[in-house]
């Protein structure tokens, strides 16, 4: 069955059974005790058709969630709003949008479809922090008839909208499962790692992982070579927690990681370049995608740790023409505004405005280290000769480059001038960071009077 009847979970309170089937929503409790508004737009019914009444349950779900301080989980299903209640129906449509936005940094919010979500409720679905989709789910604004229509190119439900296409090229989807159990288990998972609400703080995990355990292990995965990739998903396995962490839109954007971790059972947001895709160099959709998870660590007060290892953003026209400019300066805007605990290590390249927009000391983060080998410059040695000595032999260029290497790229000189706080060895990464979180446990900053921000969207 592809909808989860209301009652497999244990209720605490139901809200509201009344309109026929179509929509539902109750507080209860998951099989590890954390409490959510569960919200279900049966796509059996109508084909989950939203009518003035369903929209209405949705915006009381929401009210309630906001009210009482829990997370807001919505299971979706539906071919948008009714046909044949006109503009009721769009009018509740709105109702619902309007009293989900309410919910955004207040709350944490999270979709699961487990079928269509057309038109309107693909913009519902849109609205959450978290979205997580099942194999046979689809979700789009605009069908295949209509694509077809205004552009005459024919193009499939699965290809236009299915949960692999919102997996890797649209970011929508979080992850991908194969049914409604694995959604149950992956928003349980997560909530272990979030707040109930903006008031609280994550809680804290019991683990024996020491928090002075040495990580040589972590240094020993860079390769001699600076141009050498490495899976820096291994780095974040040595030093968290037990060795675990749980990856969010792992398939979209995979030159940067964004994962949920413990360390020293705080929980933390850890944004990573990751060298085996691009190089681990920023373009568009790594920019939105760590933006975002940045952006949603600060609203939910959990720390951040950033590690980076970047040659800098991707070049080309294509990226400029389609926003570089405007979506590299959201991550700029949204370390920039962050007041959380923010930690960054430097693994190795940390060049020109990717070493800016990676939470570097100038962003305003806690504490900045670096590994021995790090090199923080405007560009690499090889990229400084060519453009430095490009009538020099190629004896002149090596010297050049060496020289270059020596007095510029090591990170002893930005230690020197407090761009870096420490050069620290690999093995003690963990240590000082936990040490670090300890430190900044009861970190907290005046945020500007202002009616809000204006973020580069």
């Amino acid at each position: 069955m592809s909808t989860t009847d209301i009652n497999t979970f244990d209720v605490v309170v139901e809200l509201q059974h009344s309109v026929p089937g179509a929509a539902s929503a109750a507080v209860v409790r998951f099989s590890h005790g954390r409490e959510a508004v569960w919200l279900t737009v049966d796509g059996e019914v109508h084909k989950g058709a939203l009518s003035a009444a369903a929209s209405h349950v949705i915006a009381t779900a929401a009210q309630t969630a906001r009210s009482k301080g829990l997370p807001l989980v919505t299971q979706m299903e539906s071919s948008g709003a009714d046909i044949l209640e006109g503009i009721a129906a769009l009018h509740g449509w709105g109702t619902a949008a309007k009293a989900l936005a309410d919910c955004s940094g207040v709350v944490p919010t999270i979709s699961i479809v487990t079928g269509p979500a057309v038109s309107g409720p693909a913009l519902l679905i849109g609205l959450s922090d978290f979205v997580v989709m099942t194999d046979e789910s689809y979700a789009f604004v605009s069908g295949p008839t209509m694509v077809a229509e205004f552009t005459g190119i024919e193009v499939s439900t699965d290809e236009l909208g299915g949960a692999g296409t919102h997996a890797r090229h649209s970011g929508a989807s979080s992850v991908v499962v194969p049914d409604i159990a694995g959604a149950i288990a992956w928003v349980e998972e997560l909530l272990e790692f979030l707040p109930s609400n903006v008031d609280q703080l994550a809680p804290i995990t019991e683990t024996d992982d020491s928090d002075d355990r040495l990580t040589p292990e972590a240094g020993a995965l860079i390769p001699e070579l600076s141009t050498g990739s490495y899976d820096v998903r291994d780095v974040i396995a040595s030093i968290v927690d037990d060795g675990h962490y749980m990856e969010i839109r792992a398939r979209w954007a995979g030159n940067v990681i964004t994962a949920f971790a413990n360390m020293a059972g705080y929980s933390i947001g850890i944004v990573a370049n990751q060298p085996i895709s691009l190089a681990g160099t920023l373009d568009i959709p790594a920019s939105q995608k760590a933006a975002r998870f940045v952006s949603f660590c600060d609203a939910f007060n959990i720390p951040v740790l950033t590690l980076v290892d970047t040659p800098g953003f991707y070049p080309g026209k294509d990226l400029e023409w389609r926003g570089m400019i405007r979506h590299g300066a959201q991550l700029v805007f949204a370390y920039a505004r962050a007041t959380v605990p923010r930690i960054c290590v430097i693994l190795r390249k940390s060049y020109g405005g990717a070493y800016i927009v990676m939470d570097s000391k100038e962003m305003g983060n806690d504490l900045c280290l670096a590994w021995p080998w790090a090199e923080l410059a405007v560009m690499g040695a090889g990229q400084a000769a060519a453009i430095l000595q490009r009538r020099a032999t190629d004896e002149e260029r090596a010297a050049f480059e060496a020289d270059y290497s020596q007095r510029l790229l090591n990170p002893y000189i930005a230690a020197e001038r407090g761009y870096v706080d420490a050069v620290i060895d690999p093995a003690d990464t963990r240590r000082e960071i936990c040490a670090a979180l300890h430190m900044l446990r009861d970190k907290r900053e005046k945020l500007v009077s202002r009616k809000h921000d204006n973020t580069p969207l």
